[in-house]
């Protein structure tokens, strides 16, 4: 449907009126970037940058592509995304489903009307653990110039194959090369890693010292959780929908710890975009209030509908209002 409206002479126009919120008080300036607002849309939305246009006239201050992977692959077999209404949450077994490198860089080149466009990249799934850091230098090295920032994705919650980097070496075979292909840019891209919320309070703050020994920017915190507890669905109903990470409100508090521990363990002196669970404004500002930086938003996207940005942005600029008076 967005990319239907975008095709509509001035449909954008439109809907930047009816749904975009601006204020001196949203704004952020985040990586030497300067967001309009700090709501952005998480990776998995946008998979290959088709309505990255779109999505800015709704209302985003920034959109994450992605996840991208050198060559196109499907993803898992269909049906693989299920609401689950009761809990205010998506299961999703999509998996790393991407159109490749080459449909992402046509949708990029053309003008991006100062839209702050991240890409979440990866590996493909028939890509071998030991040849890892390759796919990802290579998404890196081909959309450097297309985009503003970088997330390297360490946390696959969504593919039956899992490959998720355990340690700080394999995490560091990753990175490194990066960094070597950055200092020779004329542009610096800042690098991010984003991380699952399943892992123990010890392997966060593993990630978290990677981030300051190294030459990372920032961290996302969280992805989505593998771990289906506490849940007002039933397990029988559960088992039908079968396996796949779940998004939305479950992941709240898990989240927003996360990136408090993150916060405290690098003495906020590193950027956090804190995503998962923000359902609300409310969720929103507690999530700022424990050390993000910036925000995405995705399953509350889902359930909130369009002005769910607008809302955020109101509620920011009540609150920044108050506490100047």
């Amino acid at each position: 449907m967005l990319r239907l409206l975008g095709n509509i002479p001035g449909a954008r126009w439109i809907m930047r009126k009816l749904y975009s919120v601006e204020h001196p008080s949203l704004e952020r300036e985040v990586f030497g970037l300067k967001f309009r607002n700090p709501i952005g849309i998480a990776a998995g939305f946008d998979r290959n940058g088709d309505v990255f246009r779109e999505l800015d006239a709704l209302g985003f201050g920034f959109v994450e592509i992605g996840t991208v992977t050198p060559l196109a692959q499907p993803g898992n077999p269909k049906p693989r995304i299920f609401r689950i209404g009761n809990d205010q949450a998506i299961l999703n077994r999509i998996g790393l489903a991407s159109k490749g490198l080459e449909r992402v860089i046509s949708n990029l080149r053309h003008n991006r009307e100062n839209i702050i466009i991240g890409c979440n990249i990866g590996k493909n799934t028939v890509t071998p653990p030991e040849n890892a850091p390759a796919d990802y230098l290579r998404v890196f090295r081909n959309l450097y110039q297309y985009v503003d920032y970088f997330t390297v994705n360490v946390s696959y919650n969504t593919t039956f194959k899992q490959y998720v980097p355990r340690t700080r070496e394999s995490i560091m075979e990753i990175i490194e090369p990066l960094f070597d292909f950055r200092r020779g840019q004329n542009q610096y891209r800042p690098i991010l890693l984003k991380i699952s919320p399943d892992l123990s309070n010890e392997d966060v703050d593993m990630m978290t010292d990677i981030m300051i020994d190294t030459p990372l920017d920032g961290i996302v915190a969280t992805n989505a959780t593998t771990r289906a507890q506490g849940l007002k669905t039933s397990v029988e109903q559960m088992k039908r929908y079968g396996a796949g990470a779940i998004s939305g409100a479950p992941l709240t508090k898990r989240a927003i710890e996360v990136v408090k521990r993150i916060y405290d363990r690098s003495n906020g002196t590193y950027p956090i975009i804190g995503v998962g669970g923000l359902m609300t404004a409310e969720d929103v500002q507690a999530m700022l209030a424990a050390g993000a930086t910036l925000v995405q938003v995705y399953t509350g996207y889902v359930y909130n509908g369009a002005r769910f940005p607008a809302k955020i942005c109101r509620s920011l600029i009540e609150q920044a209002e108050s506490k100047a008076q």
